[in-house]
């Protein structure tokens, strides 16, 4: 099955409920030799974007956007087993999200990829307060902290998270990664709240997160409002 025809059916039986056809889709396609990992980064994100574009520009109803992300949630999880397993790493991550139900199935993406490269993940998802997912980074001794923030009003209370895990030090060699589009609409924003690593979308953030384990901003680096020159996850 060529993959826009895949999207095209797999969005219909989305926002229109039919979670029986959307299941059979994934299964077809499985059969097909696509990749538990593929049908997460180039079906079930792109439809989870779409849907969120469509709902935010009054082209989608409310009946139509919640069918689709409970039943993209209910994907996700049907594909997750089926990912394929490599060595366990050492690297502890925290996942976390906005509040959001589309931030939420995104970080969720992000934590069964991140599972399956061999990483030890905890998958938090969204409305968390920052004193007790500081509380955990440190019990915990996680490694790798991850935020995702699709809208705007996630962008206040991750400054404050990041600002305070700076500020009292726990678990210094944290890496902070951050993503997801309102990172992408507003250039230099990861940057200038702290983020050590940046990306796009799950797949790039999983990619980053396992090529660039030893990628740390600086302190001049965090400094709020300035920009660093020569790019994205600059030296």
């Amino acid at each position: 099955m060529q993959s826009e025809i895949l999207r095209e059916r797999f969005f219909t039986a989305a926002i229109s409920g039919q979670r029986n056809d959307a299941r059979q889709l994934v299964c077809a396609a499985i059969d097909d030799q696509v990749t538990p990992e593929a049908l997460l980064t180039d079906l079930v994100w792109p439809t989870v974007q779409q849907v969120q574009e469509l709902f935010r520009a009054d082209q989608l109803s409310l009946l139509a956007h919640n069918y689709a992300t409970r039943l993209l949630r209910s994907v996700a999880d049907q594909i997750q087993p089926q990912l394929t397993l490599s060595n366990e790493s050492s690297r502890r991550t925290l996942v976390i999200s906005g509040a959001e139900q589309s931030e939420e199935l995104a970080a969720q993406i992000v934590a069964d990829l991140l599972e399956a490269r061999g990483l030890e993940v905890f998958y938090a998802g969204g409305g968390i307060s920052n004193d007790e997912i500081v509380n955990q980074i440190g019990e915990m001794k996680i490694s790798v902290l991850v935020v995702f923030g699709a809208v705007a009003s996630t962008v206040p209370q991750t400054r404050l998270l990041i600002d305070r895990l700076h500020d009292i030090g726990v678990c210094p060699d944290l890496q902070i990664v951050v993503g997801g589009g309102v990172f992408n609409r507003a250039d230099g924003l990861a940057e200038e709240i702290g983020s050590d690593v940046w990306a796009n979308d799950p797949a790039q953030i999983v990619e980053a997160i396992c090529q660039q384990p030893a990628q740390r901003m600086s302190p001049s680096q965090r400094t709020v409002g300035r920009r660093r020159r020569g790019g994205k996850n600059a030296a």
